[in-house]
């Protein structure tokens, strides 16, 4: 009798740090101790991207057992010694990877993956190299640049002295972000600048608040387009889905804000909806498709991404961001893509495991 293959999810409940000192996200994903602030949520208390995984796991742990796999859940709890020792136990045949980081710092969501790679264990998703680099930003701008794919005009900035016209060759209006972030963190509707003043004050609140570099582009005033890609050797683009901003409130910026993605009952939560098919002419759906296709391919993505773009007033698309372990809660872009292709969640499930499996016969 064929053995059953054995699945771990892994992921990492997300903490939070109060005055008092930490509490955690129980596992229903909801706040321990009542509801925090938005204030809260937008200096970084909580990454509410990371709470999502709660329910996410929830989701493709019933995938799983629908579609007759072993599966096992285990909240590596930001330990890796725990994480090392449920390994050795539960022995599991391939790992869903969920983890997007450790302590407070994303860019160890690469480094877990490397502990899979040094064990030897089959995972889904992308390798630490591509999950590393795609969380760099000016390094994935100048890879799509060498590459001769459109990307916004950008400016890497360490400090505030170099923050000048004749310097940053730039047109206003322009876009701030932190450089080493994903999930629109550090994003708000104070993000587009159209004044120098304005462009200092925002780099320095970057610096002070993440403590990291600032990305600064050329902001693109247009449509905003997600394109979800799954598979390996001949990936299948998905139909494409658009941010319908004509919920905002006029004076907001046409944006996805961090709260628009994350904070229910915010005016940029309620007023941003994704739409699949977008509606594109087909030359422009075809272009779209096709530069999306050469960033999944050439950052390295495996299995599934998303690849974010704006698309100019003139019909031009601009790659803003190449998204390895796309979130695929229930209620995703990347889901709503997949259903318009005409798979349902335990199918995109299903075939992002039989993409691992087979890397790793």
């Amino acid at each position: 009798m064929k053995k059953r293959i054995k699945i771990s999810i892994i992921f990492n409940e997300p903490t939070i740090q109060t005055a008092d000192g930490r509490k955690f996200i129980s596992e229903s994903g909801k706040l321990e101790e009542g509801m925090i602030s938005t204030a809260l949520l937008s200096k970084g208390v909580i990454d509410m991207s990371e709470v999502g995984v709660v329910e996410e796991k929830e989701s493709i742990k019933a995938a799983l057992q629908a579609l007759g796999y072993e599966t096992d859940v285990f909240n590596m709890s930001n330990s890796i010694e725990q994480l090392l020792d449920f390994l050795k136990d539960s022995k599991p045949d391939l790992i869903f990877n969920l983890v997007e980081g450790l302590g407070d710092e994303a860019i160890h969501e690469m480094h877990i993956a490397g502990i899979y790679e040094l064990l030897g264990i089959p995972y889904t998703g992308s390798g630490p190299l591509t999950l590393g680099t795609c969380l760099n930003k000016a390094r994935t701008k100048k890879i799509l640049a060498y590459h001769r794919l459109p990307s916004p005009k950008f400016f890497f900035c360490t400090q505030l002295s170099q923050i000048n016209a004749d310097d940053l060759e730039l047109q206003f209006p322009m876009i701030v972000k932190p450089a080493r972030e994903d999930a629109s963190v550090g994003i708000d509707n104070n993000s587009i600048i159209d004044t120098m003043a304005a462009l200092k004050r925002r780099v320095k609140y970057i610096f002070d608040e993440f403590d990291q570099p600032a990305i600064i582009e050329e902001y693109i005033d247009g449509r905003e387009m997600n394109v979800a890609i799954i598979g390996n050797g001949k990936p299948i683009v998905l139909p494409i889905s658009e941010i319908d901003f004509s919920g905002l409130p006029s004076d907001y910026p046409k944006i996805v804000t961090y709260d628009a993605k994350w904070v229910q009952g915010t005016a940029e939560y309620e007023g941003t909806k994704g739409v699949c098919p977008a509606d594109v002419p087909p030359n422009v759906e075809s272009a779209i498709k096709n530069i999306a296709l050469q960033a999944y391919n050439i950052m390295g993505c495996r299995d599934y991404a998303r690849i974010d773009l704006r698309l100019s007033k003139n019909n031009k698309p601009y790659i803003l961001e190449v998204n390895p372990n796309p979130d695929i809660s229930d209620d995703a872009g990347f889901i709503r893509s997949a259903r318009t292709y005409g798979l349902d969640f335990d199918e995109i499930v299903g075939k992002i495991v039989d993409f691992a499996l087979k890397r790793n016969p």
